[in-house]
């Protein structure tokens, strides 16, 4: 079965939210990033206002699988004027071949950052499409059911309620392991450092001994600031920090990873396609390995690096990865694999996970588990006209 045609289409997929928060919203800077040495911009300043690209992938006898990325101000012309027409033609079941076709092709211009994430979108949108077709669920595709069920964490990326009231509402929905996200960075000094103490410290004692927490520090810091970092956070038992430096910086990574070697590290949703983690994985510099796989080169992407950890004797824990059928088949089916996480803001206090499915189809986590969908493909429960009602 051939590739009859490839289309991307800039789509809004923000949940039809019913139930009202319990708690009021607060202003709140947002989480740490790069820029906070700028404070005179503001996030809505430097960030973009680009929406998701949708990709439909359609085989000569209509059958279609659907993939889904960001960044739709870039990612749509990729796939529309370059990869797209590339890979019309190509065999529906050639993920691999296709997926090397994509590396290579891209590679003039880069095939890390933008480039990756429209990638990404082609793939799974493969992978969807070849379950359809043989009738399957993909996580049958890749190696069958490693697990009886995926143990999720919770990350509380969205600060607007107050971390508080966000934990207790994680908890209270059976999560195990909840994930806190800095306020600030290096240019914070001293007083940064006492108040991030003071957060986790507190997230501790409201969460007690037997729930785990991590840090996330989104490519902020440098080596000075996180060995500080991890000394002061030491008593609160943190399971891993993650993200803490600009995604290019390697040299910082090999630093860190000397000055620190008692301390779980964490990273890789920045990182794109293979190399950098093939790199980190032969010389030790990270003990965890966090693709997004809608950012880092699709399933097939995911499937590699997750073979490449295991090789090295570490674990993967995808980014994002149960928000979206992507990673809950990637998570069920490899070893590697050993959390998912739960991402985007969870869900506001009170408010139901069911309200916050972004994708038709997609399971919702219950009491800290999750197991996927074993209806053909990805298990999407949407049409085409749903597609097109949300393109932009």
């Amino acid at each position: 079965m051939k590739i009859r045609s490839v289309k991307a289409v800039e789509i809004d997929t923000t949940p039809q939210v019913k139930t009202a928060p319990r708690v009021p919203k607060i202003e709140t800077d947002g989480f740490v990033s790069p820029m906070q040495r700028y404070p005179e911009l503001k996030r809505s300043d430097w960030g973009n206002d680009w929406n998701r690209t949708a990709c439909v992938v359609t085989a000569d006898d209509g059958t279609w699988g659907f993939g889904l990325t960001l960044h739709s101000g870039v990612t749509v012309s990729l796939i529309n004027e370059h990869i797209g027409p590339m890979v019309e033609g190509e065999n529906c079941m050639a993920t691999e071949r296709i997926w090397d076709l994509m590396q290579k092709a891209t590679a003039p211009y880069g095939t890390a950052g933008v480039s990756s994430f429209a990638i990404s979108a082609v793939d799974n949108a493969l992978w969807d499409l070849k379950g359809k077709l043989l009738g399957k669920p993909v996580y049958e595709l890749i190696g069958g059911p490693q697990k009886e069920k995926i143990f999720c964490y919770a990350s509380n990326t969205d600060l607007s309620y107050g971390t508080h009231n966000s934990i207790a509402w994680f908890l209270e929905l059976g999560f195990k392991a909840v994930k806190l996200f800095l306020r600030e960075g290096p240019d914070a000094g001293l007083a940064g450092l006492n108040r991030t103490e003071e957060l986790v410290a507190k997230t501790r004692e409201q969460v007690g001994n037997d729930v785990e927490i991590a840090v996330d520090c989104w490519m902020s810091m440098n080596t000075d600031y996180m060995v500080r970092l991890a000394e002061i956070l030491r008593p609160y038992r943190i399971k891993w920090l993650e993200d803490y430096m600009l995604p290019e910086d390697i040299d910082s990574y090999f630093n860190l990873r000397q000055r620190i070697p008692y301390q779980t590290l964490a990273t890789g949703e920045h990182w794109y396609s293979l190399h950098p983690f093939a790199l980190a994985a032969s010389h030790g510099l990270v003990d965890i390995f966090q693709p997004d796989l809608q950012w880092v080169g699709g399933l097939t992407a995911g499937i590699k690096i997750c073979h490449l950890a295991e090789a090295h004797g570490l674990t993967v824990i995808p980014h994002a990865s149960t928000n979206y059928p992507y990673g809950q088949h990637l998570a069920y089916a490899m070893p590697a694999v050993m959390w998912a996480e739960r991402s985007e803001g969870v869900a506001p206090p009170g408010v139901p996970l069911e309200e916050l499915v972004v994708l038709p189809g997609t399971p919702i986590i219950k009491d800290g588990y999750l197991t996927p969908s074993n209806a053909p493909g990805f298990g999407f429960e949407f049409d085409l006209d749903w597609i097109e009602q949300r393109s932009t």
